[in-house]
């Protein structure tokens, strides 16, 4: 009896919307609805089998407005979907979701089509005009030729809480960033001045190279670093051997005398000499400082990919650009850095995001200056 009554208190303790999500129609709570999408999300970045997300977004409605539109919504979509399609609150008194899995393509646009026509008869035209409603495919349909965006951030909302949380661990790691970043542009200063010079005197051109980079929830900024090649080469020399290599078609050691594929294509005539002693040094990265302080990139993390990289990766490897903010270092510099296949560095990064700590970067930028010196894969 105590039970029953406790049970009755807490139900009356829900809004209206709260109890006709939880209750009446089976709608989980955002964490319960994230974890799903979690799930589903990894099963597909393996099999490459479709997903699709419906969203629902009712927050221009107001609280009455809610109370009286959620009731015809929760009825419509138990009557359009499955019980292994989960429906819940993408984010709460916001959202709703629904998650469909084993569909087709054509059954998912027919199921957009006749979930909209029910809203449409179910509910005013001024509840209507209030809700918005999405369809999100995962992978995205003909993401791999367009590459942008690599992914669709909609469906890492743990990533996004994670980042967005400005307490506790991240707002830790940031201010890591921020005190190392200032730390290394006044120590490393003379060096600035010095290999200026050295860039501008041997070779015509800028002495800083800029490029566009992938970054986090596949966010492009500009990519700094100090100029090692000549002005005006053919970047499709690069990106083609990124393609090779991604794809497992790069034979052993480049010509660098390793048994296994390196990252970056060695004896590249478009590498200048101080440009060679700037990669060996990894003195060319310096300006990255510069990125870590402006907030595009952290002092420990994944490597930031070019573009087309990214277009050419499988649904997998994405998500070292989706799941964490790419830094200077981290564990593939620092334990393969560029004598990896591409697997096992994409392998490292997840690792890395999945195992985040504050002591792992600590830890890792101790562990950078001795994998610096070694120059071991530094081409």
């Amino acid at each position: 009896m105590r039970t029953k009554a406790n049970n009755k208190v807490k139900n009356a303790q829900h809004s209206p919307v709260d109890h006709l999500s939880e209750q009446a129609f089976g709608f989980s709570v955002p964490e319960d609805f994230h974890h799903a999408l979690y799930l589903e999300r990894k099963r597909r970045e393996r099999s490459q089998r479709s997903l699709y997300l419906l969203l629902i977004d009712v927050m221009r409605m107001a609280k009455e407005e809610q109370d009286a539109a959620i009731g015809p919504i929760a009825d419509l979509l138990t009557s359009m979907t499955r019980e292994t399609d989960t429906k819940g609150w993408y984010s709460e008194g916001k959202v709703i979701g629904v998650l469909f899995t084993e569909i087709k393509s054509i059954e998912k646009q027919e199921i957009a089509k006749k979930i909209k026509h029910g809203l449409e008869g179910s509910l005013t035209p001024a509840q209507m005009e209030k809700i918005t409603i999405s369809v999100h495919d995962f992978p995205q349909k003909g993401e791999k030729d367009q590459g942008d965006p690599p992914a669709d951030p909609v469906f890492y909302p743990e990533v996004e809480k994670k980042y967005g949380n400005h307490s506790g661990p991240f707002q830790v790691k940031r201010a890591i960033d921020i005190v190392g970043s200032v730390a290394g542009l006044i120590l490393f200063s003379p060096f600035f001045l010095v290999i200026a010079l050295l860039v501008k005197l041997t070779s015509p051109g800028p002495v800083l190279f800029r490029q566009e980079r992938v970054g986090l929830y596949g966010k492009k900024f500009t990519f700094l670093k100090f100029r090692t090649m000549q002005v005006n080469n053919d970047p499709r020399v690069h990106e083609e051997y990124v393609k090779k290599l991604i794809a497992g078609a790069v034979d052993g050691g480049n010509g660098g005398g390793g048994s296994k594929p390196v990252f970056k294509i060695t004896n590249d005539k478009r590498v200048t000499q101080v440009g060679r002693i700037l990669r060996k040094t990894s003195l060319d990265e310096l300006p990255q400082f510069i990125n870590v302080l402006l907030g595009d990139m952290s002092l420990v993390g994944p490597r930031p990919p070019i573009p087309y990289e990214v277009r050419n990766y499988d649904i997998w490897h994405r998500c070292r650009v989706v799941e964490v903010k790419p830094g200077i270092t981290g564990l593939w510099q620092v334990m393969g850095r560029s004598t990896t296949s591409f697997d096992e560095m994409v392998r490292l990064d997840i690792k890395y995001s999945r195992e985040w700590s504050i002591w792992l970067d600590l830890k890792l930028l101790a562990m950078t200056p001795w994998a610096v010196f070694k120059g071991k894969g530094a081409y």
